[in-house]
């Protein structure tokens, strides 16, 4: 049980913000500086910008040109305080969360808490097959990725050479199709020139999705460019082929066993902890579904945003997990509670597509803004330029850019950093 409890004062409406990500920033940046007190509860002191997690583990990007002290974006709101600390419980009707030791009480709650990778019953393959979700599980792969080459270099037989060389991608969402084309990149490009004994180029990349074509959000034209653009940097796409199994030597796929120390999981995410804490109905993935105002249904002052919330949107579908999505709903909620105070009434949420974007390597994208189509270098221009616009903070953008020029013109990864333990995984040595 919380020892300490922060009561509401009654002096201003107390606003509780669980979660720092795209949503979670919009509604405490919609209500800054408003007569509100916000509370900004978050497990990091810093928000991250997901979409470009993949160049940190590809060694492209270090750490801090994609995450921001989440205190220092709010230095200036003086009604906006952080809180470091994990919510382990919510009580509805009390209207209080639970976070370490306290119990803090609030006047509205915004529960942005985001998605975690899913194994889809098999968290087992967790160990040798990590997600990609936070700088933690970014530096690993990147750890691991780097020492497979340098332990193919010391190799003593050409069958553990060829397993620490061979890649494999589970997952043909963008963040697999991004991942594969950087893997691919890194290894025939970056590296090339950097071994003695072995020829990183001789590696293998291995993208397995268990549908009929990579990126099934895009159109049918695109997903075409992307495998072909994709075979042309040496990657081996593989399609209609589930994924059985994952241990420390490889990965089954089908009749076929693929030796490799290296996978990494694309496939799918969930959310944790929603139906526990909000008693309300959820999809497959523990998504809450919301009412039309993105409030848990019979509570009007909570409301749930972002990959943790199930919003209708057309021909069946929800309103996708990407990070434009979670932005809308954080300020449409953030506004909403201002007209609540106010006794307004606000117009149901309306989800805007501006489109889906993915890059393919080095001067390859493709991109669908509802209808209108790019691929190829173009399109590379564009999707880096749209996710520059987007980065929070006035230094960061500037930094990423010349990180990204350095690496375009000179073939360079900037932060080819191996820390932590080197030693391999004893479960991972080939007999």
């Amino acid at each position: 049980m919380p020892e300490k409890t922060i009561a509401r004062t009654g002096e201003r409406p107390r606003v509780i913000i669980v979660g720092a990500g795209f949503g979670g920033l919009a509604v405490a940046r919609e209500l800054a500086g408003k007569d509100v007190d916000v509370i900004l509860i978050d497990r990091s002191n810093h928000h991250l910008f997901q979409p470009l997690l993949y160049q940190v583990a590809t060694a492209d990007l270090s750490p801090a040109e994609i995450a921001w002290p989440i205190r220092s974006i709010f230095s200036h709101a003086s009604n906006v305080s952080v809180f470091l600390g994990e919510v382990t419980g919510i009580d509805l009707a009390g209207k209080s969360i639970v976070a370490r030791d306290y119990r803090v009480e609030y006047d509205y709650l915004v529960l942005s808490t985001g998605a975690v990778t899913s194994y889809f019953g098999h968290d087992d393959w967790e160990k040798v097959a990590p997600g990609l979700k936070n700088i933690g599980e970014a530096t690993e792969i990147r750890k691991r990725l780097l020492l497979a080459f340098e332990l193919a270099e010391n190799a003593e037989t050409e069958e553990t050479r060829q397993k620490y060389m061979n890649f494999v991608v589970v997952g043909g969402g963008p963040t697999g199709v991004e991942m594969a084309g950087a893997i691919a990149e890194l290894a025939k490009q970056a590296l090339s020139h950097d071994f003695r004994r072995i020829d990183p180029r001789d590696a293998r990349i291995f993208l397995v999705e268990a549908a009929p074509r990579l990126l099934g959000a895009f159109p049918e034209d695109l997903s075409d460019y992307t495998r072909h653009s994709l075979e042309r940097l040496g990657v081996d796409v593989v399609l209609n082929q589930p994924v059985s199994d994952i241990t420390p030597n490889g990965v089954q796929i089908g009749d076929d066993f693929i030796q490799s120390a290296n996978v990494i999981w694309a496939a799918g995410v969930k959310v944790d902890h929603m139906a526990d804490w909000t008693g309300a109905r959820t999809d497959r993935g523990g998504r809450v579904e919301v009412a039309d105002d993105l409030t848990i249904p019979g509570h009007p002052d909570a409301f749930v945003i972002g990959d943790a919330a199930h919003v209708p949107w057309r021909d069946g579908l929800s309103v996708p997990g990407i990070a434009p999505a979670a932005k809308q709903m954080g300020k449409y909620a953030g506004r909403r509670i201002i007209d609540h105070i106010k006794g307004k009434k606000t117009e149901p949420f309306v989800y805007k597509h501006a489109g889906n974007l993915a890059t393919i390597g080095r001067h390859r994208a493709v991109i669908d803004f509802n209808g209108f189509k790019l691929k190829g270098f173009l399109a590379w221009w564009v999707w880096g330029l749209a996710h520059i616009y987007f980065l929070i903070g006035i230094r960061a953008p500037a930094l990423v850019l010349v990180q990204w020029a350095w690496s375009y013109i000179f073939r360079k990864k900037g932060a080819r950093l191996i820390t932590g333990p080197v030693e391999p995984d004893p479960e991972k040595t080939v007999p």
